[in-house]
């Protein structure tokens, strides 16, 4: 809010587009056709307009006494339904020698044209007025360039600590800047995000993609921001599931848990019986191209929704089904040879982080792939609206030679693979006692406090503290509740 010399300033400013004095307290159609013209800002200043009730024209004060009753009532102006869309308006009472003031501070709307009572309000230096068809096509013109992507926008809930700063620091501005630049820049961090995107200035908090690219625990942000990964037996849901994962975290984190997921689970080889003298090696699907298919789900999924990214196998296919259908440009007529970005700066920062060549590929390389690995094309539905699904068949010469049966007991490793190489790594930094907590976890992911307090044999209360201070230490994590959920050791 402005401070009481700011609005001794403000009472002899030139810049009348921006304040409106009045000595009346009682024209509340005035006061509130006045907020809604501030608020459509025609001028495009971006600045913020003033109210100020209790002062003349010349910028003299009234005498004016303001009650808690008057500040309550042009306060209610903001919520009353009578201006669209709502204003962003702070209200207050500044008292001086000469008289008290009451001051409307109203902020640029993000989405004009505002309007009052269906009218659209404006300001032309100091005379307030109902904007003429043109007037009212430039507000609407500027609302369609305020309105940002998702992964542009302020997270407004989250502060710089939430971001991992030197993950973003090392793994983007570095590749994207190049060393020497980024070292010999001494501005702010704040304005070195902000200078990329990744950080909000006005509202000083980082932007949403900064959460879901480096943020360090990005689901508190956006709950359905997390692969759930099932493989079934069967050919459809209604078939017994062999193993359910939660795959979550900044993607600097997700995108090669997803990598290894592909390479040590999903992806299977084997020799086929080609001739006496030799045998070739096969697989079920080519790693390149559910890779492509996979990353670009993550890329391009609408990131406000609840619903995580579907990753599913089945016998006898993929499936992958993420929320966000085709997004701007692209249509169900057009695709895919159009395409168009939900997350334009996402897309941007996951190239800078090593992973251009999925997209560069495209459909079309994917369903080479796909061919050239003897499967079916890949079969995607792009008219159910609010979801993007893919459907890849197994390939033909592994499954018959397979007997049909797709599967094994790889993904129940899959946490051990992962970690195996780095848990000693871990367990150096800790005690004694977590150490032995971790490496229990690692072997048995569905380990309990009181299974762990009898392996180690120390009270089950101290082993629960062990485990929360462990989380603390960003050492491991709970998937899942407390009743069937399941530990991840999270790889630093």
């Amino acid at each position: 809010m402005i401070t009481k010399d700011e609005i001794q300033a403000l009472l002899h400013s030139t810049e009348t587009y921006r304040v409106e004095r009045t000595t009346s307290t009682g024209d509340m159609d005035k006061f509130q056709e006045a907020i809604c013209a501030f608020a459509n800002d025609l001028p495009g200043s971006r600045k913020k307009g003033y109210l100020i009730l209790g002062a003349y024209d010349n910028g003299t004060l009234s005498g004016l006494k303001v009650t808690d009753d008057l500040l309550k009532k042009i306060a209610a102006i903001r919520s009353n339904g009578n201006i669209l869309p709502i204003p962003v308006m702070s209200v207050d009472r500044y008292q001086f020698p000469e008289g008290d003031l009451l001051v409307a501070e109203v902020s640029p709307s993000d989405l004009p044209p505002v309007r009052y009572r269906g009218r659209t309000f404006i300001r032309i230096g100091p005379r307030r007025d109902i904007a003429t068809e043109a007037e009212e096509r430039i507000l609407a013109e500027r609302r369609m360039s305020f309105m940002a992507t998702f992964d542009t926008m302020p997270c407004l809930a989250a502060k710089l600590s939430d971001v991992n700063t030197d993950l973003l620091r090392t793994k983007y501005l570095i590749p994207l800047l190049g060393n020497e630049l980024v070292e010999s820049d001494t501005r702010p961090i704040e304005e070195q995000m902000a200078a990329v995107g990744m950080y909000d200035t006005e509202h000083q908090c980082p932007t949403y993609a900064a959460v879901v690219l480096f943020g360090y625990k990005p689901r508190r942000f956006m709950p359905g921001l997390y692969v759930q990964y099932v493989r079934f037996k069967g050919k459809d849901v209604t078939s017994e599931v062999e193993n359910e994962m939660q795959l979550e975290g900044n993607y600097c984190e997700l995108l090669p848990r997803l990598e290894s997921l592909l390479e040590l689970s999903v992806i299977k080889k084997k020799p086929v019986f080609v001739s006496i003298l030799r045998e070739e090696m096969v697989s079920n699907y080519p790693y390149q191209a559910i890779r492509e298919l996979l990353l670009n789900a993550c890329m391009h999924r609408d990131m406000q929704s609840n619903t995580p990214l579907r990753f599913y196998e089945f016998a006898s296919h993929l499936e992958i089904l993420n929320a966000g259908g085709l997004y701007g440009n692209a249509r169900p007529e057009n695709f895919p040879s159009v395409n168009d970005y939900h997350n334009p700066l996402v897309a941007s920062a996951m190239k800078t982080l090593g992973y251009v060549n999925m997209f560069n590929r495209g459909v079309g390389q994917v369903q080479t792939d796909l061919k050239e690995n003897g499967n079916q094309p890949a079969e995607f539905n792009v008219n159910l609206i609010t979801a993007f699904k893919v459907d890849v068949k197994v390939s033909q010469s592994y499954a018959n030679e397979n007997g049909g049966k797709v599967g094994g007991n790889v993904v129940e490793n899959i946490v051990e693979s992962i970690t195996e190489n780095i848990v000693d790594s871990i367990v150096e930094k800790l005690s004694t006692t977590r150490a032995k907590i971790v490496r229990i976890i690692w072997k048995n992911p569905n380990a309990t406090a009181q299974s762990i307090s009898k392996e180690i044999n120390i009270a089950s209360r101290n082993v629960q503290e062990h485990l929360r201070k462990l989380q603390e230490q960003g050492v491991i994590r709970r998937i899942g509740p407390d009743k069937g959920g399941h530990w991840e050791i999270i790889a630093p």
